[in-house]
């Protein structure tokens, strides 16, 4: 019981700060069209390694930010690399 009750708020989280690194993404691409003040690149590495990686690289490549970087060109995808590899790990041996 307790085992799927976990699996199943593990994969709610992780859809959720998916959601969210995606949208910091997006939302940083708009302020700087605006010219306005931006989201930190500190802040959207952090929504990467808290498990938001594909997140970030989908969001990267689908708004065309910070695809010239090369920290993020190389940091957002071994990143998601990494939050991919622990969440099958997890999820594992949860399931």
């Amino acid at each position: 019981m307790l085992d799927k009750y976990l699996t199943y708020i593990i994969a709610v989280y992780i859809i959720f700060i998916n959601i969210i690194s995606l949208l910091l993404f997006r939302r940083d691409k708009a302020l700087a069209r605006k010219g306005k003040r931006r989201i930190s690149e500190k802040t959207l590495f952090l929504s990467a390694l808290l498990g938001g990686g594909p997140g970030a690289v989908l969001g990267m490549h689908l708004f065309s930010h910070k695809t010239k970087k090369a920290a993020f060109q190389l940091g957002l995808p071994l990143i998601a690399l990494v939050n991919v590899i622990v969440i099958m790990m997890l999820l594992k041996d949860l399931v």
